[in-house]
């Protein structure tokens, strides 16, 4: 069905295998070791003239290749590896050049309508057969390792994302970040760094943009140039088009691991003590309405995924969010996600109709990917009103500071209520505040678990369970610090621990950890 132009193609074909002095020319270096063959195909007409002047050397060749046989295997690998990369590298203009070519030809010869019916694996196989009769027939000169990565890149632009295929194939990259179709910067081990990955031009980068958010029924362009979607693996996707974005389109990825991550896991990379893990099991079985706050980057909703491990398989948890993340391995699971208006401005639902409609639906915890609006209002009553385990996040640099923004968010709401009436909610609903952080070495760590005491005139009373202590650095430059109890023996949700008998584990890491 794509073969339009195989009758032209193995016309052509026959000329390709035309250079047949090769097998002298294989003898030819062991008299002289200095020249290593020629790594390009287009030098290939040069060997018959190099040839003329070896006729003499065939006689004595008998007695040269047992003296020196090893001379020259120690020269040929070392041209190749040494000339391979810094080729692709230096010919990256003439590369793409090509590849916008032979790509047009790909899109004229092919028919995308039979294309689609195949799988992905199938189609695959077919494009790349199409494109090698294309660079046949253009007479491309390319070496073998060219030719892989352009039939690798062409399958990408039509049937993924692109260059950014390789990124989202690694599974320590964090984020991803291109700032225009010329620089792509990652995220690994919490350090930035500049690749080399890059775009044809920005029409393909806002091409790739659209198919992204497309498949969850979005749209971006100079009418909506915001965005934000999602991955098919869950992973957020921000984009920001022209001509709000100054130097072509600007596409954040926050990537996902394919393995969730456990609490156990947090314990192996030192986010938190094997004591402070054993202390949020508890927060989260005893059923305490949980706030995550940290600021960009921190680790929230990973923290906040590791949380909901320990919800029970009977509870039927309901989640809302801007951007579908959470990966909640319970059964009894409804996953809520906000929409934007369409083109005429209608039929946007919010965070806070999400979570207006929650308290309808039976729920028996209620988690908010990310409170940033009047929703903490509804949020805080949902907690308060028999929904316990509820759980959410919010950005904020300390415990305290994450609950003043929770007053703020209810206050900018446009409720009509007096400063101590919204605190007495706050101080009724949230149990616990859990502050995450991402330290300047890049690592992340949870440095506070915070109980919410009460009130004390018009002061919310909190206290700290456990804290993160910085005690230096290595030579390396890493932190170097320790998670310490403060003493506290017994906590405000005691009795809460006693009800679900888990007080027992609850005073074992309490006093491990003051050690």
């Amino acid at each position: 069905m794509f073969g339009k132009r195989q009758d032209g193609i193995t016309q052509k074909r026959p000329a390709a295998p035309a250079p047949q002095p090769p097998q002298e020319p294989a003898r030819a270096p062991a008299a002289g070791e200095a020249p290593p063959p020629p790594p390009l195909p287009g030098d290939a007409p040069a060997a018959p003239a190099a040839a003329a002047p070896p006729p003499a050397a065939p006689k004595p060749a008998p007695a040269a290749p047992p003296v020196k046989p090893a001379a020259p295997v120690k020269a040929k690998p070392a041209a190749p590896v040494a000339k391979a990369e810094p080729f692709q590298r230096e010919k990256s203009a003439d590369y793409y050049q090509i590849k916008t070519s032979i790509f047009n030809a790909l899109i004229d010869t092919i028919d995308l309508t039979q294309l689609a019916q195949l799988d992905r694996e199938s189609a695959r196989d077919e494009i790349r057969d199409i494109v090698n009769e294309i660079i046949a027939i253009k007479s491309v000169v390319m070496s073998i390792a060219e030719q892989e990565e352009l039939l690798e890149d062409i399958c990408n632009d039509v049937l993924g994302y692109g260059p950014l295929e390789p990124l989202l194939a690694r599974d320590d990259i964090a984020d991803i970040m291109v700032n225009g179709a010329g620089r792509t910067f990652i995220e690994v081990n919490g350090k930035v760094q500049l690749t080399n990955v890059r775009f044809r031009d920005n029409a393909q980068l806002l091409n790739i943009c659209q198919r992204i958010v497309s498949q969850v029924g979005r749209r971006v362009d100079e009418s909506s140039p915001i965005c934000d979607a999602r991955l098919s693996d869950g992973s957020r996707v921000n984009v920001i088009a022209p001509p709000l974005s100054i130097d072509g389109a600007a596409l954040t990825i926050r990537k996902f691991r394919r393995d969730r991550l456990r609490l156990e896991d947090l314990v192996k990379f030192g986010s938190i003590s094997p004591e402070g893990a054993t202390i949020l099991e508890v927060i989260g079985r005893v059923r305490c309405n949980i706030l995550i706050s940290g600021g960009t980057g921190s680790g929230k909703t990973t923290l906040l995924n590791c949380m909901t491990a320990f919800i029970d398989q009977d509870e039927r948890v309901i989640t809302c969010e801007d951007a579908a993340e959470l990966q909640l391995q319970q059964p009894h699971v409804v996953r809520l996600e906000t929409r934007p208006p369409n083109l005429e401005g209608t039929g946007e639902i919010t965070m806070r109709d999400l979570v207006k409609n929650c308290l309808r639906m039976r729920p028996e915890r209620i988690i908010v990917g990310e409170v940033r609006g009047p929703e903490a209002f509804d949020l805080l009553q949902a907690m308060n009103t028999g929904h316990d385990g509820s759980m959410g996040t919010l950005h904020a640099n300390s415990p305290r500071e994450a609950l003043s923004r929770l007053e703020s968010m209810i206050t900018m709401g446009g409720f009509a209520l007096p400063s101590k009436t919204i605190r007495e909610m706050i101080c009724g609903s949230i149990d616990i505040v859990i502050q995450a952080a991402r330290l300047r070495d890049g690592s992340r760590r949870i440095t506070h678990i915070t109980e919410v005491l009460g009130q004390e005139g018009d002061v919310i009373i909190t206290q700290d369970l456990m804290t993160y202590d910085i005690e230096g650095e290595d030579a390396n430059g890493r932190l170097l610090g320790k998670h310490k109890s403060t003493g506290i023996a017994r906590p405000a949700f005691w009795d809460k621990a006693k009800y679900y008998n888990e007080h027992n584990r609850l005073a074992a890491a309490l006093d491990a950890s003051q050690d």
